[in-house]
This record gives C-alpha cells, structure tokens and sequence, in this order.
C-alpha cells in the first residue's frame, strides 16, 4: 500500500427550490449538510463559496484523504444529508498527491495546501497535455519545466498543487492554487502563457474559483437564516 494522498474538488450546485422551503426547514436541512462537512474523519474538507461566479455552482468542497474510499465516504455524506438532496454535482476533479518527476525538493509553497492558514481564494482546474509532450525526451522535458518552476517561484505568496490523475479522472492532472490577491493570480497566469510548456497544453478548462468561508456561513448566504 503507498503513502499516496487524494484529493478532490466538488462544486455542488443548489436547486433553487430549495429558497422557496420554509425557513425553518431551510435551516434544518443546512444545519445537517454543516454536520456531515465538518464531521471528524480520515477527510479534511475545506468549503468555498461559489455563489454566483459560476453558472449552476454554489458550493466548491476541496478534501484530502488517505484513500478514494474515503472521498467517497465523505461525499456521499453529503449528499445524502437534509440539503443534500437539494444539490447537484456539476464538476469533480480527482487526484493523487505524488512527488514530481521534475522537482528535486518541494518547497513550501508548493504541496502544501492542507497545512496552514487557508488563502481567501482557491483555483481549481483540470490539466491535460498532449501526445508531443510525453513523446519528447525527459531532458527536453526537464528544460521546459524549469523555466514554468522558474516563473511559479517569481510568486512565492501563491500557494500551488499539481495532483496526479492518471487513471483515475479523465484529465492528466488536478491544479490548485491559493492565493490571497486574485489580481496577483492573474499576473501568473499570463506570465505562464509565455513559456514553451504552454505549447503542449490541451486542456485548462473549466475553472473554479472560490472563497474560502466556513460551511455555515456559505449556507448562510444561500438562504439557511
């Protein structure tokens, strides 16, 4: 058995039916979905609020866990909670936390973000590179992505993951970022687009971005008062 960690990202939205129930039932069937996001387990999840920055999500859950039975475990807590049956998976990105074929060390700004202070902003997305990429040499390789690591480190206050999905999710990899100046965030991103490893780049899309606030306090904002 390896020491290989999950990860996944789960954009939830909520029915908008769910507004018209009665307060009281609002607030009761949010108070179990606070329950089963919090509760202690093998999982750590973190909640951010997508409330109207993305069509049909309204709630982004970003968990670790030692194994994909766990995720599920956890996922399936919640949908089966009082306001679960009122919310709909509109995106799920899978991925395994492993060491980089390219990194000799990893620094802590990057794999590191399930310790620490949360940033206010997560950005999630799925990455897939094409058949050139992993047909070139691995000197070739190591060459193009020093120079990606090399920009990534010009923005040592944004925090990254990059996850392996092979196998496991249509997409090669799962990205993160964390960070507490989207403004900043999005000066790296462009910078990015320069570099020689944006050639091989099939898939970057779709994006989610979400602000980090409590799980009550995103349901809150939904409606649950």
């Amino acid at each position: 058995m390896s020491d290989a960690r999950f990860v996944h990202a789960l954009a939830l939205g909520v029915d908008p039916a769910w507004r018209r129930l009665p307060a009281r039932e609002r607030c009761d069937t949010a108070e179990d979905l606070c329950r089963a996001v919090t509760a202690e387990s093998e999982v750590t999840t973190f909640s951010y609020s997508m409330i109207g920055l993305e069509p049909g999500a309204d709630l982004l859950l970003w968990s670790l866990a030692p194994s994909l039975d766990a995720l599920e475990e956890r996922a399936a807590a919640v949908l089966r909670s009082g306001m679960g049956g009122w919310l709909t998976s509109r995106e799920s990105f899978l991925g395994i936390i492993q060491p980089s074929q390219y990194v000799k060390k990893a620094t802590p700004q990057e794999q590191s973000m399930f310790s620490g202070e949360r940033s206010h902003y997560l950005v999630v997305y799925p990455f897939t590179k094409g058949a050139d990429w992993y047909l070139m040499g691995r000197e070739a390789r190591q060459g193009i992505m020093n120079e990606h690591m090399r920009i990534g480190h010009d923005f040592p206050e944004i925090r990254q993951l990059l996850a392996n999905s092979f196998g496991i999710d249509d997409m090669d990899f799962l990205v993160a970022y964390e960070t507490d100046d989207l403004a900043r965030f999005g000066e790296l991103v462009r910078a990015l687009r320069g570099t020689e490893s944006r050639r091989s780049t099939v898939r970057d899309t779709p994006l989610l971005a979400g602000i980090h606030r409590p799980i009550a306090e995103i349901t809150s904002l939904l409606g649950a008062r």
